[in-house]
């Protein structure tokens, strides 16, 4: 029977039941709720906010990037608003740390370890000057250990001990990075392989970039100069690794043990050391810079090497120069009442020099002709034979002072060039129909005569055949004459010998032997 004091008790009872599932739902509830975030996650710090995001642009705001680290999963991005941050920062998730503007977003070491050490794949950092690091060994800027797939670029390292150091890591690019006043190397890679150094500005180091039994790298497009021992150093099993297109002028340029390679087929390095000439004038050496007897560039550069990064339809290309000018004001436009694509710099040299440039552009930025001024001057540019159907490759030389250069890649000029070829390849074709009516000509004549000859040969046909036809008449004749003659000398030949038989037999009958004579008497 159903009493109140049963109903109380199932109210009860239901109740314990709700709670005892909603507490057991927890866990699944909490795992649910990080399984479905997908979308990552950015993550503000600013060292000035203390209570949160006053203005409604800042979320989830932290005073320190380690704080705000602790509450990320992979894939999210800090976003580090400018200001100094006096902390060591260990990095073991896959996430993007970006400075709000590269000279004053500073993340200070405060003189010990590392001051962002990574163990994590896939981090991003750009944007920082990152500096004071401690002064033991190892100590770096940025110290990357056993980790992959990283890009350190865009950053300012200053006051380390190293700048930036990869350790038994692989497929890691430092890029962009200004690299000086560091107490040991710019750059060190210690048994790591397959890594991309490319377009630091790397000065005033101890060494510049350092490689310690690390092969298979590629370190291109670098500027390493003014650095107190080596530019670059090499050692312990560092073999095979790609050296190109980077600006080398130091004390002491480059130190390898092992062999390694110093340009890739037609561009090697810049030195600042080199005395060989350019007769051929294509801006390469016509000699190879001797690091050792291992170790030449076969095709060191006469200038210094730039590339320039030119953002056009949503995509980014990239011309290089090779020039013994300084360059400056690098600029990519379109026309606005032409539509024509435009490069232009300024270059600077001691007066009264010569001047060169050697400029790559690709030409699905830049499509062939060029119209290329030196000041309001227009020069010929040599279209050098290392041109292909994606760079062409101009050089081009003029006396020093101060100059523009503007190269233009004209439709007119285009439209002249067509029409130009155009009427090439008219005249051409009248050339070779004349020649053809001359050679139709010639094919006349040798007609006629062949004609005239091959008349005069049925003539002597006929007549050979008439000759023939003669012969075997005659010979018919006297084939037929013979045969007569033979068929009557042999008819006569067997009637006489008939009428002899007949006369024998004649005369055997009129012929009595004596004997029978004698018998008849």
């Amino acid at each position: 029977m159903l009493t109140e004091e049963n109903v109380i008790k199932l109210n009860r009872a239901i109740s314990t039941s709700f709670t005892i599932l909603c507490l057991l739902s927890i866990p699944l509830i909490m795992e649910y709720g990080i399984s479905v975030k997908t979308e990552p996650t950015i993550w503000y710090v600013d060292d000035d906010n203390v209570t949160g995001p006053w203005d409604g642009t800042k979320e989830y705001p932290y005073q320190n990037i380690t704080n705000a680290l602790e509450h990320t999963i992979d894939g999210d991005t800090i976003f580090v608003y400018e200001g100094t941050y006096y902390e060591n920062v260990f990095v073991n998730k896959s996430v993007s740390l970006v400075g709000e503007d590269r000279e004053t977003t500073i993340i200070d070491g405060g003189e010990k370890g590392s001051v962002i050490f990574v163990t994590a794949n896939s981090v991003n950092i750009n944007g920082f000057t990152i500096q004071k690091s401690g002064r033991a060994l190892y100590d770096s800027g940025i110290f990357v250990e056993r980790s992959s797939d990283n890009d350190i670029s865009h950053n300012t390292m200053t006051n380390n001990y190293d700048g930036i150091s990869l350790h038994y890591s692989i497929n890691n690019v430092a890029s962009g990075n200004t690299i000086s006043s560091n107490n040991n190397d710019g750059i060190s890679l210690y048994s790591s392989s397959n890594n991309v150094v490319s377009g630091n500005t790397i000065t005033n180091n101890n060494y510049g970039i350092s490689l310690y039994s690390s092969i298979n790298n590629v370190v291109s497009g670098n500027t390493i100069s003014s650095n107190n021992n080596d530019g670059m150093y090499l050692i312990l099993y560092s073999g095979n690794n790609i050296v190109y297109r980077n600006n080398f002028n130091n004390t002491y340029q480059v130190m390898s043990d092992p062999t390694n390679v110093w340009d890739d087929g037609d561009e090697g390095n810049y030195w600042s050391d080199y005395t060989g000439q350019d007769l051929n004038g294509d801006g390469i050496g016509d000699n190879p810079y001797v690091i050792d007897v291992n170790n030449q560039d076969k095709h060191p550069l006469m200038g210094t090497f730039s590339d320039f990064n030119v953002a056009w339809q949503d995509k980014t290309y990239h011309a290089t120069t090779i020039c013994n000018s300084t360059i400056s004001n690098f600029r990519f436009e379109i026309g606005p009442e032409t539509g024509n694509k435009i490069i232009s710099f300024s270059v600077t040299g001691e007066d009264g020099t010569v001047g060169f440039c050697r400029v790559t552009i690709p030409m699905e930025l830049m499509d062939y002709p060029y119209i290329v001024l030196v000041g309001a001057e227009e020069i010929v540019p040599t279209l050098l034979d290392v041109s292909n159907e994606a760079y062409v490759c101009l050089y081009f030389t003029y006396i020093h002072s101060s100059h523009a250069i503007t190269i233009i890649s004209s439709r007119a000029r285009k439209l002249e060039i067509d029409l130009y070829n155009l009427n090439a390849t008219y005249h051409a074709l009248l050339d070779n129909y004349s020649t053809f009516l001359g050679n139709y000509s010639e094919l006349q004549e040798s007609y006629r005569e062949l004609n005239t000859s091959y008349e005069e040969h049925l003539l002597d046909y006929s007549e050979n055949v008439h000759n023939i036809r003669n012969l075997m008449y005659i010979f018919a004749a006297t084939t037929a004459i013979f045969i007569i003659t033979t068929i009557y000398l042999s008819k006569r030949a067997h009637e006489g010998k008939a009428s002899a038989r007949a006369r024998t037999q004649t005369k055997k009958r009129t012929h009595i032997p004596l004997s029978v004579l004698e018998l008849k008497l």
